[in-house]
């Protein structure tokens, strides 16, 4: 027979049956903490102590504890944003898709590529009347074939005027001829004439000489090199080039080098310039 620590009274069992007071080895019929011998209350959660706590205890199911509460509150919480969220995600992802899809669907009107394909419709930036022109396919083409219609398109433009259209041009005709594979004396001539028409004679100047380098007697270096000493007010140095051009012209004309034929006119008028 123990003796409850709280009242004095005589008490068997796990609580004293005069004052529910706890007695050693009783634990909270809510928390399960061990209490305190003559405690009436558990020191962890409060409920009271006592025969009558374990019958309210055993009937009423314990309550969640605040911390349970919580996450069951979040997830329901979420279980019910989930089809909304679900429904938003798929929204932006439509519209990132149309957002980046969009560039490449374009891209025949808004890249370098568009003048190569004959300028078929407009061009972000372009100057009007620019971008005109019957399509071609692009597909189809070599590099060099590329860059030669570009070529073609910057001297329609000079020979119209379009200083505008020159200096949107230009940069990409310039890309394509850096971009083949392989030079010559044609190529260079064609490089250094878009610089001439665009007004980069320094850069002119180099593909001249870059053709006079191996082949000094070349009718299509001594052209460019004669326009571009002109163009930057050079006259010695002008008049040196045309010498030279009427001097080598006979001989050069006999070699019927692809260039030569390709640019007849032009060498054609820088001779008659020369003899003037």
């Amino acid at each position: 027979m123990a003796t409850c620590p709280n009242c004095g009274a005589n008490a068997s069992g796990k609580f004293c049956s005069e004052c529910g007071a706890a007695i050693k080895g009783a634990k909270c019929v809510q928390c399960q903490a061990e209490l305190a011998p003559g405690a009436k209350f558990c020191h962890r959660c409060g409920t009271p102590t006592g025969a009558a706590a374990a019958t309210r205890a055993a009937k009423t199911p314990p309550a969640p504890a605040a911390a349970n509460a919580a996450p069951t509150r979040a997830a329901s919480s979420i279980a019910s944003m989930a089809p909304w969220a679900v429904a938003g995600i798929a929204f932006v992802a439509l519209i990132l898709l149309v957002a980046t899809r969009r560039p490449a669907e374009d891209v025949g009107t808004a890249t370098p590529q568009a003048p190569f394909a004959g300028g078929a419709g407009p061009m972000a930036g372009m100057p009007a009347g620019c971008a005109s022109g019957p399509p071609a396919d692009i597909s189809t083409m070599t590099p060099d074939e590329a860059a030669q219609r570009l070529f073609n398109r910057v001297m329609t433009f000079e020979e119209a005027g379009r200083k505008d259209c020159i200096a949107a041009f230009a940069p990409m005709a310039v890309s394509a001829y850096q971009n083949l594979p392989s030079s010559t004396a044609d190529t260079h001539y064609d490089l250094g004439r878009i610089y001439e028409v665009s007004g980069n004679l320094d850069s002119a100047k180099v593909q001249a000489d870059l053709i006079l380098a191996t082949q000094p007697n070349n009718l299509l270096g001594l052209t460019l090199a004669m326009r571009v000493a002109r163009d930057m007010g050079d006259t010695k140095a002008a008049a040196v080039y045309a010498r030279k051009l009427k001097a080598a012209a006979p001989a050069e004309r006999k070699k019927n080098l692809p260039g030569y034929e390709a640019h007849a006119q032009d060498i054609t008028a820088a001779l008659k310039e020369a003899s003037q």
